[in-house]
Order: structure tokens, then C-alpha cells, then sequence
């Protein structure tokens, strides 16, 4: 059964054996799919690319709890009373 690449840059699991970071690299700092048997097993994410992605899904984790609050009912405070 086909499976679809979710990355630019795709490496087998025989260039991660011989030398890990040179596949890594070869992303270029985007996620490189690990294909074994021609079909990925796994994906290489850059440690920067991995705390963008965790950044992101954060703000959209705070954006659904912003947009789940806008329904409630407000209390009207004044800055002073603050």
C-alpha cells in the first residue's frame, strides 16, 4: 500500500545507520523522512524545527481555549480597580 511523504527530503534507514547527522543535515534544517522498504518509518526533525512545531501547536492549544472563552459572560472592570 502507497504512503505519502510528508517531507521534502527522504533518506533510507541504511544512510541513518552508516552516519545519523549527515542525514540529518541533509534536510537542511527541514524534517527528513526515514523510508524503510521504500515507505517511511519514522521522520528526523531538526531540534529547531521541533521547538517551532511545539511552539506552534502551543499558540494553537491557547488560541482554541481564547476562542472557547469569548462566549462566556464578562465582568466589567475599570483599570483603577485593578
Amino acid at each position: 500500500m502507497p504512503s505519502p511523504i510528508l517531507a521534502d527530503f527522504a533518506g533510507s534507514i541504511s544512510e541513518l545507520k552508516k552516519n545519523p547527522m549527515a542525514l540529518v543535515l541533509s534536510g537542511d534544517g527541514a524534517p527528513v523522512a526515514v523510508l524503510n522498504h521504500n515507505r517511511p518509518a519514522f521522520y528526523c526533525i531538526p531540534a529547531d524545527a521541533y521547538e517551532q512545531m511545539m511552539d506552534y501547536m502551543d499558540d494553537l492549544r491557547l488560541a482554541q481555549i481564547v476562542h472557547d472563552r469569548e462566549s462566556e459572560d464578562s465582568v466589567p472592570v475599570s483599570l483603577d480597580e485593578l
